[in-house]
């Protein structure tokens, strides 16, 4: 009677990946793979210290060679003159910025994926060549329209109101494309049709079938979509002319006019504007990027 032995399953697999010039899943992370995260991490962080540097300094500093490269004790002042700078009204920018990019990713995550939904999963004549038009709306630039987008803006008496802001970005093209894309793979027609035999209307298949499943998809398109309505700035230098209802972008750029610009007045309001964002990554990094593992992973 011979006695055969099973080799574990975790060594099969190594043993596999090592005959296809692959790493296995569990194998520790060497010293050089961490020498080169910490150096990824420091190339990325350097630019946000750096800004950081110059905001606590002056303009004389600035100057100097070698130029100091540590933290100087100007932060407060330099923030005093940002937040009291007539031409800039940053408190106000701020927030501004901060209605514009909250209604925009909330209406962009709703109807892109409400339209993502009918494109992916609905029958009815004319999708392909409405999705066709879809598309080729996103081969041409937006600077094309902005002469048209302005007049239109003016007919209706949104120009100088954060409206003129808003309105145009209520809904993207990519961000349909994105979540049509996302639905038709993620979410099987065996799916839809059980839903409607239960008697789900088509909205409630929307809501209670397809919106828990867009996590992953949700996580990315909220981001991308906020962070570019936050950085925004040609649209809103031409439509908001002044006042209080400037956005973040805008403000920075009245802090660099004048005939001596003053970068370390600049730089120390570009750190104020970039804070939400990192507040936006450290809260929601996480969960945005565990959605998308999760949705990677195939059963």
């Amino acid at each position: 009677m011979s006695t055969t032995v099973v080799a574990p399953r975790r060594d099969v697999n190594a043993r596999r990946a090592r005959r296809m010039g692959r790493a296995p899943s569990d194998t520790p992370a060497s010293f050089w793979n961490y020498v080169l995260l910490i150096a990824i991490f420091v190339v990325s962080a350097f630019p946000l210290y750096w800004m950081f540097v110059v905001g606590s300094g002056t303009n004389e500093e600035l100057g100097k060679i070698p130029p100091n490269v540590v933290p100087q004790g100007r932060f407060g002042d330099n923030l005093d003159k940002v937040l009291n700078t007539q031409n800039a009204h940053f408190v106000a920018s701020l927030i501004n910025s901060l209605v514009v990019s909250i209604v925009v990713t909330v209406s962009v995550l709703f109807f892109c994926s409400l339209a993502g939904f009918a494109f992916a999963k609905l029958r009815f004549r004319g999708r392909t060549a409405l999705l066709l038009l879809l598309i080729g709306t996103m081969t041409i630039p937006s600077q094309l329209g902005v002469v048209a987008l302005y007049i239109l803006m003016t007919k209706i008496n949104f120009n100088q109101t954060l409206w003129a802001v808003i309105v145009p970005g209520l809904v993207t093209a990519f961000g349909v494309f994105y979540m049509r894309q996302f639905i038709e793979d993620a979410i099987p027609d065996e799916i839809i049709e059980a839903a409607r035999v239960d008697g789900a209307s088509t909205f409630g298949t929307y809501w209670y079938i397809i919106v828990p499943t867009l996590r992953p998809a949700a996580g990315v398109l909220g981001l991308l979509t906020f962070v570019q309505t936050w950085n925004d700035f040609q649209w809103p230098l031409i439509t908001l002319q002044g006042g209080d209802t400037l956005t973040v972008q805008v403000a920075l750029s009245n802090l660099a006019t004048g005939v001596l610009i003053d970068y370390s007045i600049v730089l120390c309001g570009s750190v104020l504007a970039t804070i939400p964002l990192l507040i936006l990554f450290l809260v929601a990094g996480k969960q945005i990027v565990a959605g998308i593992m999760e949705g990677a992973v195939k059963a």
